[in-house]
């Protein structure tokens, strides 16, 4: 091979490896973008359906406890299950910790008592008679509540919670039954706000980036709540009182709903 055809390729090795050597150069000097974080937190909204499941601590009235009387309890008082109905708004802060607002109308849950009086020394009396109470309840329940997520595994979130707040409790409707007298007697309605606190439970189900399903447990201290003035049918034998007091409602509710986050 002659000497200048030797040159001309060593020159065209030279250049290739000189342009190969540029483009790694500038490929080395190009600027480097730190990646953005996605948002994590943000307003949303929320909204939920349920049902509740309540208890009862105690039914009080000023005549119970009468001297000549002797009272048991067959049913010391039972609710019945009733829809709630819930909206709020809130904030979540970061992964892991959230707080919203929320109000909720409890529907109308019916009572239920039953009692047996036995009778020590009234001789116009039957010696032992019943009362057969019953009324329905109702709430409206507004609460400040926070809750910590613990993390998120295939879309779903378990959280934990709790929230303090005030319910305002309505007892309406209330009939107070005597079968062997056949008497009985009656309340007008009355309302009462308490303060009120939850705990809460539960798991978020993300369907979207935006759009979480939301299956809750909530333990909910309600307070008390009151009848009106109660009445004997018979206006001769009514008494002065300041009504049925219906101490430590409490209720297990069950809540399915949604969030939708604007982040």
């Amino acid at each position: 091979m002659s000497t200048s055809r030797i040159l001309a390729i060593a020159i065209a090795a030279g250049l290739s490896a000189g342009g190969l050597t540029g483009t790694a150069v500038a490929a080395d000097l190009e600027p480097y973008v730190e990646p953005v974080p996605l948002a994590t937190g943000g307003w949303y909204l929320r909204g939920a359906i349920g049902m509740s499941n309540q208890r009862l601590g105690d039914l009080e009235y000023k005549y119970f406890n009468e001297s000549n009387y002797v009272t048991d309890w067959m049913n010391e008082g039972d609710f019945s299950s009733a829809p709630t109905f819930s909206l709020g708004a809130g904030y979540q802060f970061n992964d892991w910790f959230r707080a919203d607002l929320t109000g909720q109308y409890r529907g109308k849950a019916d009572f239920y008592a039953s009692q047996r009086v036995h009778n020590l020394n009234n001789p116009d009396l039957p010696e032992f008679f019943s009362d057969d109470y019953t009324a329905r309840k109702s709430e409206w329940l507004f609460l400040a509540n926070g809750y910590v997520d613990l993390g998120t595994y295939k879309g779903i979130t378990p959280y934990v919670g709790a929230g303090i707040g005030t319910s305002r409790n309505t007892i309406s409707g209330f009939r107070d039954v005597n079968t062997e007298l056949n008497a009985g007697g009656y309340a007008g309605s009355d309302s009462q706000w308490n303060f009120a606190w939850a705990l809460h439970a539960g798991l978020g189900f993300r369907v979207t980036e935006n759009l979480i399903f939301d299956l809750g447990y909530s333990y909910v201290d309600l307070g008390n709540a009151t009848t009106d003035t109660a009445y004997n049918v018979d206006p001769s034998h009514s008494r002065p009182n300041d009504g049925f007091k219906f101490k430590d409602i409490t209720s297990h509710d069950v809540n399915f709903g949604i969030r939708y986050l604007f982040n």
